[in-house]
């Protein structure tokens, strides 16, 4: 395994400062590192990863240096416009460095959200054109990648982007020296919700903990999972998923989101706001982090999200976190004429024996459409 210190001495010592981008389960280790040993204007964690290929080339414009882009590879979505029609060789031609975590990767056993994506990394790359190597977990094989990757972005121009598997860091603990003011975490947040829904109401949870939670807690509540469509992938488009649902069903729909996943795709909320549709129901359960993927922060404590959410045609917002004050909002949230919105601030965390679904996404797919038919 490599170790989290020499990796990052390494690219400092080869001219890599500047690190953007958003956080990775498999990168976890080493982004804890880079945020302890960098400051903030060197080390911005971004929305989305296309925003952070558009910073990384601002960094390059202005400095004239090459700056590091991280991401998880279901993240490559989101960068292939930048990507193309920005940092490419036939555009603007700017070097970029990409440390990509690669989930899915065939022959090690993942979730179903990343089997496919894992299986096309390699070739997503070689369609882009951008050349590509595995970071070794040897020290001495892994300067001799950084050396190769900085002497071809400095002759070439054009990105190049680097795998990292799993396991190949040391383990290294992000330290949260934030104070935990607010009393629940997510798991307490969303069983109030459950308790306070009605049997025709519509779930669409966000992906990561927040869809394993809810999964978790209908099975102690010995219910089956038809209301719910767990999204475990595609982070920052529960709300449109639940804004389509929404059109057509009477019903109200509760899109359970995050806050990063809420900022990845924030355009959205103003789509939402134009459709005036009273059964549209968000509930952002906001804990400043990227939980799911090591703790990293997010802008979510430095936003205000019932703002944005009103300024952008949500016709009612409230904010909760203490018990008693969720579900009085939530009340007031099924009430009130939508598109409406629900702001509940938790701690960070999660239980360490939480588990995953253990139905595959097109079974819940196939029993979530079956009781919307039947509505």
């Amino acid at each position: 395994m490599l170790n989290n210190k020499t990796f990052y001495n390494l690219l400092i010592e080869n001219g890599i400062t500047f690190f953007t981008g958003v956080p990775d389960s498999l990168l976890k280790d080493f982004l804890a590192y880079v945020t302890e040993q960098t400051d903030k204007d060197n080390h911005i964690i971004t929305a989305n990863e296309g925003n952070a290929i558009a910073l990384a080339a601002g960094y390059h414009l202005a400095t004239g240096k090459i700056g590091l882009v991280y991401m998880q590879n279901s993240g490559m979505g989101n960068a292939f416009n930048p990507l193309t029609s920005l940092v490419d060789k036939e555009v603007y031609s700017i070097p970029v460095l990409l440390l990509i975590g690669w989930r899915g990767e065939p022959g090690k056993k993942d979730e179903p959200q990343h089997i496919k994506q894992g299986r096309i990394t390699e070739d997503l790359l070689k369609v882009l054109e951008i050349p590509f190597t595995i970071l070794p977990d040897d020290p001495d094989r892994a300067r001799e990648v950084i050396e190769r990757a900085m002497v071809f972005m400095r002759k070439e121009s054009v990105p190049f982007a680097i795998l990292v598997r799993k396991g190949t860091f040391h383990t290294h603990k992000f330290k949260d020296e934030g104070e935990e003011i607010y009393p629940l975490n997510r798991e307490e947040a969303i069983k109030i919700i459950i308790n306070n829904l009605s049997l025709q109401d519509i779930v669409i949870s966000t992906t990561g903990m927040a869809s394993r939670e809810l999964f978790e807690y209908r099975e102690e509540r010995k219910e089956d999972h038809k209301r719910d469509f767990l999204t475990v992938g595609s982070m920052g488009h529960a709300s449109q998923i639940a804004l389509g649902i929404s059109l057509w069903r009477d019903s109200n729909v509760y899109c359970l989101d995050g806050d990063g996943a809420f900022i990845m795709h924030m355009g959205g909320l103003s789509v939402i706001g134009s459709r005036g549709l009273r059964n549209f129901k968000h509930i952002v359960i906001n804990n400043g982090s990227h939980d799911s993927v090591g703790g990293q922060p997010t802008e979510g404590f430095n936003i205000n999200i019932t703002s944005v959410a009103g300024a952008c045609g949500y016709r009612s917002v409230f904010m909760a976190y203490t018990e008693e004050d969720i579900i009085e909002k939530f009340n007031l949230l099924k009430k009130a004429e939508g598109p409406s919105l629900l702001e509940i601030r938790v701690k960070k965390g999660a239980r360490k024996n939480l588990g995953r679904p253990t139905i595959s996404p097109v079974e819940n797919k196939r029993s979530f459409m079956n009781f919307l038919m039947q509505e």
